[in-house]
């Protein structure tokens, strides 16, 4: 069963990495109505970056609690193993 999973996460992995990543910036009309209500005192550019931190902080906590129950699954089959001995 662990090989199945290695192997499939090799599989993935090398699939990500030769992917071409062709998004390396963000859309010009963004930038432009960032830049523009910079320099106006408007508050359009804050919401804008508060959206952008909203959005990244999902793929951290689900990737967080997909390791911490794979640790805790880890942790009680070393258990179980352990109390069979």
């Amino acid at each position: 069963m662990m090989r199945i999973l290695n192997r499939i996460f090799l599989l993935l992995t090398v699939g990500l990495l030769v992917m071409p990543f062709d998004s390396v910036a963000q859309c010009a009309m963004c930038k432009a109505v960032a830049e523009s209500s910079t320099e106006t005192g408007s508050t359009v550019a804050t919401g804008l970056n508060a959206g952008i931190l909203y959005l990244m902080i999902f793929p951290y906590l689900i990737i967080g609690a997909v390791s911490y129950a794979i640790y805790r699954h880890r942790k009680a089959q070393r258990a179980s193993l352990e109390s069979e001995d």
